[in-house]
């Protein structure tokens, strides 16, 4: 790949067309030219017949630091396409223009990704159309096992390539050759992790398919199109992509049965127009004074109760939308097997008492000792963080109020909003930075498995969030109970915090990316395939989903706990949600390298945070309906006391709850064939489970 002549079939023209194999897209243009039969210079060789292929299908490159010693990468080279019995990873590696250059382009044969595809446990289409646990042993009856575009996505092929790297590990003591002798690996030790500390790999990526992508986009979000192409973002970014713009999508299109209620509400409620008015121009709610003429039943009640039911009936569907998409995608049984270690774990070498494996041991009461004296402390000097800005807040509000009183004019009352923009700002800014240092927290922490690191920081940062975005609307309702601020604050709060996602998150990385880093990557025709490869690494990485999750998780939670003194709070979700789609699928698609992502069978503990959410729905609208004047007014004509009020607001929650429960028993996690489908996948594993047993034992 160095020379022109040198490599023929090597480096040219690497997106030059191919005559597609069975199942691909007709036309559609493939990497045909960065490819060579396994037997000519460039790429590694395979030992496998089966594996020797006519074209090697870049996907991966590795980015090594700069005038790394030719000898290293030689090094590394051999390492990546050693068999796996040898100790190494058993895939395609070719070195790029030459020896001594700072990419490594990856690619996997066959039998590579087909035994990768049985560990992580993925379900492919057998012979008889039906989905079935990959079995290795079996494969020529799995559908397309022959060609391997068809059988697995890009994204799992991609994920393969990272899994296999990640999972190398040293079988003897042994030095880098180019490296200081300080440099060792030990037995057992990762290798990539090692060589990553150590500044010799830089980087890591999966490479783009621009054929791929601009059909992508076209279909997603270049065009007038309404629905999602979530098959085509599963099969190019995968399930955990495919999973949350999937949600998105449910979520959006859900909001409007509550957007419809909100502007009903909003439209035809003299009370809710009122209080409204009322809330803007800083006057106090007169209970007592209402019009004759208002419905026993008021907005605030109807809004309150349908969106505790909402919420429930929203989840449960969602719950039923995902195992089938789980299905459809191959991820509805993925392997839960005791996993090699993280590649960030480290421990003094060991045994491993449950696998008898030599690896890292760390001991758990260290684990537990750094989370009691180091996390837990610093989590909760975050939290006085969010005390100390909710303090703040109400005395600026305090001024603002003073402020107005004595001036009352336009620029005061726009005044008042003040203190909550800065709030907000400040609660962000606060928000950035707790992500970073929770990030390092559970790093400290040292978890073994990835499944246990990602948990503990999705678990910091909810905690965070929830105190962080709820804590002050809950205070204004609970204890100052002052529902003119908690409106206000929440029309702030819906305003003002999607504008600034919308800069933060869209705006300005797309006009830093048109001015600042599009003009650096700007390529011609005379460039090389590695300097084409080396622009894809000048994009920043992307920052994953864990803030997108967030910002649906705030948004669910403001629509489900305060929406019944805001009814025009789906309105504006909706709204947002609508550019929501487009501006994310245009932000992973041009503004970041293509990610890598696992694959998922759905949510994960994101479902969970929003399961609890719709439970805690059920108790703060049960509160704001007590401030509700209506309500108050009605009580106090019918001469119930305080203490009466409150136990008959504690049954009517209970009785939400428990119809909440019903609605969720009478909607299954699951359709009936879905069912069945699972039952039987588990019923063929356990059978093919059983027979390779006894093949083993005849043998």
């Amino acid at each position: 790949m160095s020379k022109a002549g040198d490599n023929e079939g090597g480096v040219s023209d690497w997106r030059g067309s191919s005559k597609q194999p069975d199942g691909a897209a007709a036309g559609e243009k493939v990497l045909s030219k960065l490819s060579t039969v396994s037997a000519r210079p460039g790429w590694t060789k395979v030992s496998c017949p089966c594996c020797v292929l006519e074209r090697v299908e870049p996907l991966v490159l590795v980015k090594l630091k700069d005038k790394v010693s030719p000898e290293t990468k030689r090094w590394l080279l051999r390492l990546i396409g050693a068999p796996q019995k040898d100790g190494g990873a058993s895939l395609l590696a070719h070195p790029g223009e030459d020896a001594s250059g700072d990419v490594i382009i990856l690619s996997a044969p066959r039998c590579t990704l087909l035994r990768a595809t049985e560990e992580l446990g993925l379900c492919k289409t057998y012979r008889n159309g039906e989905m079935e646990a990959f079995s290795y042993s079996d494969r020529d009856n799995f559908k397309d096992s022959d060609n391997m575009e068809a059988f697995l996505t890009v994204a799992e092929r991609q994920f393969i390539v990272k899994y296999e790297l990640e999972g190398l590990r040293a079988k003897q003591d042994l030095r880098v050759p180019g490296l200081p002798d300080s440099f060792t690996l030990h037995h057992r030790d990762n290798i990539w992790q090692k060589l990553s500390s150590a500044g010799v790999l830089v980087d890591m990526f999966p490479l783009h398919f621009p054929d791929k992508l601009k059909n992508l986009s076209e279909a997603w979000y270049s065009g007038n199109q309404l629905v999602q192409p979530l098959d085509a973002v599963n099969e190019y970014f995968g399930s955990s992509v495919a999973f949350y713009f999937s949600f998105l999508d449910f979520y959006t299109w859900f909001l409007l049965p509550p957007a419809i209620l909100g502007l009903f509400i909003a439209y035809f409620s003299g009370e809710v127009k009122r209080e409204m008015a009322e809330s803007v121009s800083v006057s106090k709610v007169i209970v007592g004074i209402h019009d004759d003429s208002e419905p026993l039943v008021s907005g605030h009640m109807l809004q309150a109760v349908f969106s505790m039911l909402w919420s429930t009936v929203f989840m449960e569907l969602w719950k039923r939308r995902s195992s089938t998409l789980s299905y459809r995608w191959g991820t509805l049984q993925l392997a839960e097997r005791f996993a090699d270690p993280r590649p960030g774990f480290h421990g003094n070498l060991g045994v491993n008492p449950v696998t008898g494996r030599v690896e890292p041991l760390f001991p758990d009461w260290q684990r537990d000792l750094r989370m009691g004296l180091v996390s837990i402390p610093v989590v909760g000097l975050f939290l006085g963080l969010v005390v100390l800005g909710m303090l703040c807040f109400y005395w600026g509000e305090a001024q603002m109020q003073q402020l107005h009183k004595n001036w009352d004019s336009v620029l005061t009352q726009a005044l008042l909003y003040m203190p909550s923009v800065l709030h907000i700002v400040y609660t962000n800014m606060l928000s950035t930075v707790y992500k970073r240092v929770a990030q390092s927290l559970t790093e400290y922490e040292n978890h073994r498995e990835e499944s246990a690191f990602e948990n503990h920081l999705t678990a910091k940062v909810l905690v965070f969030t929830f105190f962080n975005y709820f804590a002050v609307l809950f205070h204004i309702a609970f204890f100052k109970q002052d529902v003119p601020l908690l409106r206000r604050r929440l029309a702030s709060l819906l305003i003002i915090s999607q504008l600034v996602n919308q800069v933060t998150e869209v705006v300005i990385p797309f006009l830093v990316d048109r001015f600042i880093s599009a003009p650096n990557r700007a390529e011609s025709e005379d460039d090389s395939h590695q300097d084409k490869f080396r622009n894809q690494w000048t994009l920043p990485p992307f920052p994953g989903l864990f803030a997108e999750y967030i910002e649906l998780l705030v948004q669910f939670g403001y629509l489900s706990l305060f929406s019944c003194v805001f009814p025009l709070t789906a309105v504006l979700l909706l709204l947002n949600n609508l550019t929501e789609i487009r501006s994310d699928a245009y932000k992973i698609c041009r503004l970041f390298r293509k990610p890598f992502f696992p694959p998922v069978a759905g949510m994960g503990v994101w479902q969970i945070a929003f399961e609890v959410l719709s439970f805690v729905s059920v108790v703060s609208n049960c509160w704001l309906l007590l401030l509700s004047p209506r309500l108050q007014q009605l009580c106090k004509e019918g001469g119930m006391s305080s203490t009466d009020v409150l136990l008959v607001a504690v049954m009517v929650e209970h009785l939400l709850i428990i119809v909440k429960f019903i609605i969720a028993t009478l909607i299954p996690d699951e359709p009936d064939w879905m069912r069945k489908k699972r039952e039987h996948i588990e019923y063929r594993s356990m059978k093919a489970l059983r027979q390779q047993k006894l093949q083993n034992e005849e043998s």
